[in-house]
């Protein structure tokens, strides 16, 4: 790859898609999937041009995967909700890198009216729901389209089993 900073992205991206398959059990020992053909296993996918689909699909979110230097999240999480619906999924959510932390200290970022369908679906008051997955809030200024909610990655592996939970359940 002769773009370094296009690898880099590239390896964020395996790296997120590795944690949460290791962490949802999708994987065995040597890291291989189980069973290739399960539709719930995290995956990378092609890009699609400027109908682009997210960097891993990890149903029922869409994940924008970024390990940059100088984070932009609001305009990250316009583009995660776009390629949400590109991709006909309910929820796009921004994965950062932290730099020189390991892939579970990463962080999940969701807007707010993506945070809050989430938060309904699981049937959590805001205080539970910022209890059980480590949320921190990011609101400055006035325009609420620049405020966002974060949790770590680890949590949100948890996150992620728990909305799974649910959609079996509505099935």
């Amino acid at each position: 790859m002769a773009n370094p900073n296009k690898a880099k992205g590239t390896a964020w991206e395996s790296a997120v898609r590795d944690y949460l398959n290791g962490a949802h059990g999708l994987v065995d020992e040597s890291g291989a999937l189980r069973d290739p053909f399960n539709p719930m296993n995290i995956r990378r996918v092609a890009q699609e041009g400027s109908k682009d689909i997210g960097d891993i699909h990890a149903v029922p979110f869409i994940l924008e995967c970024k390990d940059v230097k100088n984070p932009a999240v609001p305009t990250w999480l316009r583009q995660a909700e776009k390629e949400a619906r590109h991709a006909h999924f309910p929820y796009g959510v921004v994965v950062a890198k932290v730099r020189g932390k390991g892939t579970a200290a990463g962080r999940a970022h969701f807007d707010v009216r993506t945070w809050t369908r989430v938060r309904t679906a699981l049937g959590l008051h805001p205080r539970e729901a910022a209890d059980l997955y480590g949320v921190t809030v990011s609101a400055r200024g006035l325009n609420t389209g620049r405020w966002y909610i974060t949790v770590p990655l680890a949590r949100f592996a948890v996150l992620l089993a728990d909305m799974r939970g649910v959609f079996r359940e509505v099935r």
